[in-house]
């Protein structure tokens, strides 16, 4: 009886490790990913940034810029820079933000890539992947519009910034930075200027990474994981919205932390109802950063900045939390075809985060 124990005991132990293992490169593989891109195109999404005055263009270079270096917070603190130094106003700002927050959601559809040979698999996923992203979508579709007409976020930052001003920035690193940044920089420094050579293989991380960890869950949960986080961590729509909030404010990035709970749904752990509001919460979280960088600057104009990227995302909760059922069941609705002809799945980010944000930016700017 006690070396059936035992056995059982050193089997729990060492698929843990074995969970442990594979997430840790899976979180190394999406950091490698977004490094690789941004080695890409920082220098082009500051170009494209510090040229722009038209509200519409600001929009479609925020997606474009951030989908090419992966990273909303790059975008976000170019921008504040910009503001800050007088070459950009609050005002073309924040379609540049709105855009920034549909770009990184790219990061999530990759995730969902590790389901890609499973369509029962597919079709959980690449909804609870692209969640995000029709949300984000959805806010700016009322949102822009509003705002270029009555301004409401920039009132509203307006006060909260007067309310600010005189209070000191804090500094926060990142533990993910910590356990996983020495080993990426490795890689990096290993592969040099070699970009295109390290996307392929983060990609390839990220996709392995996922199929693996993946089966390690299933073999060893049965039924104990699935209860865990449908009973505590996604236990209603509160509890969901606050890890999401919570952990993308401890390790400052949304795309890792919305990208953790793709393999989860593609597992049929959690829901795309369970999702969203975790999604959401790490759209609040991701902005905490920039403010706390704005605050250290002591500028008025890139505290407003800062605050709008919040104020953007809290009214975009405000809005479609209660009409949930909208992004979701076009996310839905989006998966399902996808599913079935998973080819559409690439059209889909082609055209979403490349093909009509650069298509839009080139009309306008002739």
């Amino acid at each position: 009886m006690n070396s059936n124990k035992s056995k059982t005991i050193v089997k729990v132990l060492g698929n843990f490790l074995l969970a442990l293992f594979f997430l840790y490169l899976f979180l190394l593989g999406i950091n490698l990913f977004g490094a690789s891109l941004k080695g890409f195109g920082t220098n082009f999404a500051r170009l494209l940034i510090e040229t722009t005055n038209n509200p519409f263009i600001g929009l479609f270079i925020g997606i474009l810029s951030t989908t090419i270096i992966q990273s909303s917070s790059v975008t976000t603190s170019l921008t504040v820079g910009f503001v800050a130094a007088g070459t950009l106003t609050v005002s073309n700002a924040i379609p540049i933000i709105m855009g920034a927050n549909i770009g990184t959601t790219i990061t999530n559809i990759i995730a969902s890539m590790g389901h890609f040979s499973v369509e029962k698999e597919f079709k959980r996923a690449f909804p609870a992947s692209i969640v995000h992203d029709i949300f984000n979508i959805l806010s700016v579709a009322v949102l822009l519009p509003l705002e270029l007409s009555f301004h409401p976020i920039q009132r509203i930052s307006g006060f909260f910034t007067d309310l600010l001003l005189g209070k000191g920035g804090i500094t926060f690193e990142s533990p993910l930075d910590l356990v996983i940044g020495p080993v990426s920089n490795r890689i990096m420094g290993i592969m040099g200027k070699h970009y295109i050579l390290s996307c392929v293989f983060s990609f390839a991380l990220v996709i392995l990474a996922i199929i693996f960890l993946v089966k390690v869950l299933r073999k060893a949960s049965a039924g104990r994981f699935e209860a865990l986080i449908d009973q505590y961590l996604f236990r209603n729509a509160l509890t969901a919205g606050l890890l999401g909030l919570g952990l993308t404010a401890f390790v400052q990035s949304s795309s890792v932390v919305t990208s953790l709970a793709v393999p989860l749904a593609g597992a049929g752990m959690i829901s795309i109802q369970q999702v969203y509001p975790y999604t959401l919460g790490s759209n609040l979280g991701t902005t905490i950063t920039t403010i706390l960088a704005s605050l250290v600057t002591g500028n008025v104009n890139a505290i407003r900045v800062a605050l709008c990227h919040t104020i953007f995302n809290a009214l975009g909760i405000a809005i479609w939390y209660p009409l949930r059922k909208v992004p979701i069941g076009l996310a839905k609705k989006i998966g399902t075809l996808s599913g079935r002809k998973r080819f559409l799945a690439f059209i889909y980010i082609l055209v979403i985060f490349i093909l009509i944000p650069g298509l839009f930016i080139f009309i306008f700017r002739r």
